[in-house]
């Protein structure tokens, strides 16, 4: 007994020794208990945990003069909720710890968090990445890795640039797959991906549930999958997925970083299953510090798994924080006593909690796995590496951070972004193809004419389609402008049997988000087509026109002399020679005897007179010079004219001139004449409402050549009067038959134009029609387009754009007769002026009983009279000037006569020089002096 009670006392002495050793060595440091709780049957838990353990032996092995030193205690919670739950308190209560690292998963953290919150001790989780569970929700909670939503942007990023309209989503049954979706969902909304189905697979189902879940998918067709699950349930699914035969070529797998940063510790036959995956996750930049833990601890885990990278710095930042926190002891607040391992109502308030949580916020460094910087509570996301797996290895193929994505990094290491469109390295899809699997489909319209603007033929070995045609040329310029590829696919709008159209510009448009992803052809942008689908700006001319056969003119009429001049222009000449004819005769009939006669000779004279000087060929000489002022104005006038008409007449009668049948669409209407139309367009029912054509006038044509038949035929012989269409399609007509025979008339009614359509809402709208912009505004590469397409334009510079009434028009030569008119008119008021000065008071002296009328009549007969002033004046002259001939004035031995006349006009002459010398001295066959000459002459009897 008694040597049992030395026993006794002997090993409590040892103990005690034990305690006092220990103090001994920890002397001088504050011991900061912090907690552990993983997962140690998980790939995870097990590699954090040796993370762990070397960062707090690397810490202290660096800082060793630190006052404070953190002590591990580590709790399992066995993958259970529950468990780890029950591990934090225990951890809080009996263990009393300032801080806790964990739990691994989301579904445990959520209760944990609560405690933390509760006992103010912060929660530092660094595989917990669930959108769920943010710092918002409580400020003891800190996120020390990077949210799941965080890797959103990058993924539709991936999607749009490989332009994938669907997708497939595949997550895990969990708060940590389910949480991801809303996110995942707008981002492909706000590109303009469609998800057509969510397959949700919970974690507790077994392969036979999950491989029916995989068949259901396989039936869809689809061949774009985004894969959202654990690294334990996302193996199961890959390796299904392979047996199902849904990891062959045609297919594209994405995958988050739940899955991808697990991807090398996962076993090797995974890896196999998973060949052309594509995976996200962050970004790691290299440094010494990671190189030399690689080189340590490759032999106990493989250190590019990212949890173990984000567990060791966290262990980093509380010993950090703790050290500045200057926390000197630890030391819980109780509520209230209890034995209960787990009362809650047992657990204290930390006292240190709130110094450390803001110690811990405030922390940074360079840690492993780059910049540790909390911003919110949680890791600041700086960038993305995208990989593709090959074999059993990862290869990078690009990068991403907030600028966008690109291939590779610059020589400091940091990510470059150029302006290249190719911003991901080409990757080894499913099946070991390079062929992406996912293209935009494209429907095209089939044409049966006008396949200038889109045609579909048929390669003779591999029978796939090739599209070309001007929309064509003008889509694949507008791919080349974007800033991203854009693959596609075109597929024929067609009955697969006939390959014929399979309907309607309409129906193929109703396709849109059915069988096709965008429309491409020769399709007008109408207000009602814009309910159902989304265009981009046009890029072709834009308007309904009518097009009309032309009629040939008449050359071989007999009156085609007419035609040169229009009507009005004929009346006003016709009008001019006359008046001008009668002024000449006005101011040369009293002193040129070419102007006197008999009243029928004087008529003849004006009307010849006028008409002569059209070809120069008058005889008359003018004596007055007013008439020479008339003569010159008039001659320049009658050259313009004559000139003109020759010109014009010339043109009729050795240039084809035609004419439109049409011009007016209400004539057409009047008359009930068919008009036609390009079939399967929308130019009918614009017809039918916009124009109010009754359907039953309505004829559609396909092709040029039935343009050419119906419009030649017309519309009394089975054909048209005329053909709406839209004016791309009317210029190729007009091109075709080199504008011979037809014209485009009339108003052109306005549309928008040809464009591309896409879906509602659809983001490629803005960016293909910034493209459109772009190759639109250059004008060398629309003409090379439009000269693969159409060949050298023809323009109709023979035809007027407008139909005239024929010949040339009195507005084009009214300053010419006004000119004429004025001269005229002017002439003839001075002459008349000083006709009446020197008459009319002559006639008041004589008789001043008389009436203003028989005066007026007085007058009338004087200026029928023969001016004696310029009879003297010539007889005068020829005195002076004697004349030799026959017509000579002198003494002849037959006549006493001073002067002998030798015509008809003379003999009046004489006689009316009697009379007028009878009038001045009141007596017949009074002799008569005249003053200029100075000489008397024997009165001459008058001749008749």
């Amino acid at each position: 007994m008694r040597m049992a009670k030395q026993k006794g006392f002997f090993c409590f002495l040892c103990f005690l020794m034990a305690i006092l050793w220990s103090e001994q060595v920890a002397m001088g440091k504050v011991i900061i208990r912090v907690g552990v709780v993983l997962d140690m049957n998980s790939a995870v838990g097990k590699t954090a945990e040796s993370c762990i353990s070397a960062a707090e032996t690397d810490f202290y092995a660096k800082n060793a003069d630190f006052r404070t030193r953190i002590s591990l205690v580590t709790r399992d919670s066995k993958g259970d909720v529950v468990t780890a739950a029950s591990a934090a308190l225990d951890l809080m209560k009996n263990e009393e710890v300032e801080a806790i690292i964990g739990p691994q998963r989301s579904s445990e953290a959520k209760f944990v968090i609560e405690l933390g919150a509760k006992t103010q001790v912060p929660i530092l989780s660094f595989s917990a990445t669930s959108p769920a569970l943010t710092p918002v929700q409580s400020n003891y909670f800190i996120r020390t890795a990077q949210s799941d939503s965080s890797q959103v942007k990058v993924i539709a990023s991936i999607v749009e640039t490989y332009g994938w309209r669907e997708i497939v989503l595949i997550y895990e049954g969990t708060e940590y797959g389910i949480a991801l979706v809303p996110y995942l969902l707008k981002a492909f909304h706000e590109i303009g991906t469609r998800v057509p189905y969510e397959s949700c697979i919970p974690s507790s189902f077994d392969d036979t549930e999950i491989m029916s879940e995989l068949h259901k998918i396989k039936k869809m067709q689809e061949s774009v999958f985004l894969v959202h699950m654990t690294a334990s349930m996302g193996s199961r699914l890959f390796l299904l997925a392979e047996s199902a035969g849904m990891m062959s070529e045609g297919s594209a797998w994405l995958v988050t970083t739940g899955l991808s940063t697990l991807l090398d510790p996962v076993d090797a036959k995974v890896m196999d299953s998973m060949e052309g995956v594509l995976g996200v996750k962050p970004y790691v930049p290299k440094s010494i510090e990671l190189e030399g833990f690689k080189s340590r601890w490759k032999k106990n885990f493989n250190s590019e798994n990212l949890f173990g990278l984000w567990a060791y710095d966290t262990v980093w930042a509380i010993a950090m924080a703790v050290e500045k926190a200057g926390i000197v002891r630890s030391r819980f607040f109780k509520q209230s006593a209890s034995n209960r391992p787990v009362d809650l109502a047992a657990l204290g308030i930390s006292e240190m909690g709130p110094r450390l949580l803001k110690s811990i916020l405030n922390t940074t460094f360079d840690g492993l796995s780059g910049k540790f910087q909390l911003v919110k509570g949680e890791m600041a996301p700086f960038a993305f590496e995208i990989f593709n797996v090959v074999g059993r290895s990862e290869r990078v193929i690009g990068y991403w951070t907030q600028k966008g994505l690109s291939q590779s990094l610059d020589s400091s290491g940091k990510i470059s972004h150029s302006n290249s469109k190719t911003k991901l390295k080409q990757p080894i899809w499913p099946g070991g193809t390079i062929q992406q699997p996912k293209k935009l489909r494209i429907g095209v319209p089939v044409r049966s004419g006008f396949s200038e603007f889109i045609e579909v033929k048929w390669h003779q070995q591999s029978n796939e389609p090739i599209v070309s045609g001007f929309s064509a040329e003008v889509f694949l310029a507008v791919l080349d402008t974007l800033p991203f590829p854009l693959p596609y696919e075109f597929i024929p709008f067609m009955n697969k049997s006939s390959r014929k159209s399979a309907g309607t510009y309409d129906d193929l448009l109703q396709q849109i988000n059915q069988k096709f992803d965008a429309v491409v052809g020769d399709t007008t942008i109408v207000a009602y087509r814009s309910s159902y689908v989304d265009f981009t700006l046009p890029y072709s001319e834009s308007g309904i026109t009518m097009v009309v056969l032309m009629k040939r003119d008449e050359r071989d009429n007999m009156w085609i002399f007419l035609k040169p001049l229009s009507p009005k222009l004929w009346f006003v000449t016709g009008l001019a020679f006359f008046v001008t004819g009668l002024v000449v005769w006005v101011l040369e009939h009293r002193i040129n005897t070419e102007f006197r006669g008999t009243p029928e000779q004087q008529l003849g004279t004006v009307i010849w007179f006028s008409f002569s000087t059209l070809v120069f060929a008058h005889r008359e000489r003018p004596e007055n010079n007013l008439t020479r002022f008339v003569l010159i104005i008039w001659i320049f006038v009658v050259l313009i004219i004559s000139q003109s008409y020759t010109a014009s007449l010339a043109s009729m009668l050795t240039v084809q001139r035609m004419h439109p049948a049409f011009v007016d669409v209400k004539e057409i209407k009047r008359n009930n004449y068919f008009v036609g139309h390009q079939k399967d367009s929308f130019v009918k029912d614009f017809l039918k409402k916009e124009l109010h054509f009754n359907d039953t006038m309505l004829r559609e044509y396909s092709t040029p050549e039935e343009y050419h038949d119906a419009l030649s035929r017309g519309s009394h012989n089975g054909g048209v009067a005329a053909i709406f269409d839209e004016i791309p399609y009317v210029r190729r007509f007009l091109d075709k038959y080199r504008c011979s025979k037809f014209q485009m008339v009339g108003p052109t009614y306005q549309t928008d134009g040809f464009g591309f359509a896409f879906p509602l809402d659809s983001p490629l709208v803005s960016h293909i029609s910034r493209a459109i912009l772009n190759v639109t505004e250059d004008h060398d590469k629309m003409e090379a387009i439009k000269r693969k397409s159409f060949g050298r334009e023809i323009t109709c510079e023979d035809q007027e754009a407008e139909t005239s009434s024929g010949g040339l028009r009195l507005s084009s030569f009214a300053g010419l007769f006004l000119i004429s008119g004025v001269a005229s008119v002017s002439s003839l008021l001075i002459y008349i002026i000083k006709f009446l000065c020197s008459n009319y008071p002559a006639s008041n002296t004589m008789h001043e009983e008389q009436s203003v009328w028989l005066r007026i009549l007085e007058v009338a007969k004087r200026f029928d009279q023969k001016d004696p002033s310029i009879h003297h004046l010539r007889r005068t002259e020829s005195r002076v000037h004697p004349v030799t001939g026959p017509e000579s004035i002198g003494a002849s031995p037959e006549t006493g006569n001073v002067h002998e006349m030798t015509s008809n006009e003379g003999a009046e002459d004489v006689g009316e020089n009697q009379n007028h010398n009878n009038l001045i001295s009141g007596n017949s066959g009074t002799n008569f002096i005249a003053s200029n000459a100075g000489t008397v002459a024997p009165n001459t009897p008058e001749r008749n």
